[in-house]
């Protein structure tokens, strides 16, 4: 009898599994490494994420508050949706414009890396 319960508990979990939504572990993130026209890593630049084209031109709206990279060029934004961004990099007097602007679609559920240079 007690076998028996332990079997139907058993299958009774596996078949509630196959019914309810995965849990999410991750929340979707972007990993930026900001670089230099040599490759070397730029710490203490700005990066800020905007929704579209239009409010990274305008610089208004932000998807993200604007952060600075660490001594690798590292900055990571956590809690995003899964989209395309538009990317802002300012370090004195070098920035990203005019080239490596949009991230390409971010997969859900991962932390999508991404290197910006600037100039």
């Amino acid at each position: 009898m007690k076998k028996q319960t332990v079997v139907l508990s058993f299958i009774l979990v596996v078949v509630l599994s196959a019914f309810t939504a995965p849990i999410q572990f991750l929340s979707t993130s972007i990993r930026i490494t900001v670089l230099d026209a040599l490759g070397n890593p730029v710490p203490d630049a700005e990066v800020t994420l905007y929704h579209t084209e239009e409010e990274y031109r305008q610089e208004e709206n932000a998807a993200s508050e604007t952060v600075l990279t660490d001594r690798k060029g590292r900055v990571k934004i956590k809690d995003l949706e899964p989209k395309v961004y538009f990317v802002d990099v300012v370090k004195e007097e070098m920035t990203n414009a005019g080239a490596g602007v949009q991230t390409d679609t971010l997969r859900e559920g991962r932390i999508n890396k991404v290197n910006i240079i600037i100039e």
